[in-house]
């Protein structure tokens, strides 16, 4: 499992939890913004998940594939249904976000973090 999987995933469940919204709202003041920062961390973590994934399956590509190679793959199988399993990125950054694990600030540089 990579660091970045580890990292993003430790302790995180994959079942959707209710939220209280004062305590996401209460990060910045404003429901909007802070579901905004919510939305721009996980389309982060999405695009680096999807490379990542992306990579290790770049091993087992071929350019000649056969049937027989494709159903006797089943390490790449694996690394796809270990992703699959993973948390949705929206809930990892939900969790960040509510634990102070994000940096974020406004347009006029109010720090925020």
């Amino acid at each position: 499992m990579s660091k970045l999987r580890r990292q993003l995933s430790a302790g995180i469940t994959n079942n959707v939890e209710t939220r209280h919204l004062d305590d996401i709202k209460g990060k910045t003041g404003n429901l909007y913004e802070s579901i905004s920062i919510i939305a721009k961390r996980s389309n982060q973590i999405n695009i680096s998940l999807k490379e990542e994934l992306h990579n290790k399956l770049e091993e087992f590509a071929s350019h000649t594939d056969s049937l027989e190679e494709i159903h006797e793959n089943k390490e790449q199988i694996e690394i796809s249904r270990a992703y699959e399993r993973m948390p949705n990125p929206a809930l990892l950054a939900t969790q960040e976000f509510l634990e102070d694990k994000v940096y974020f600030r406004k347009g006029d540089d109010e720090l925020f973090s």
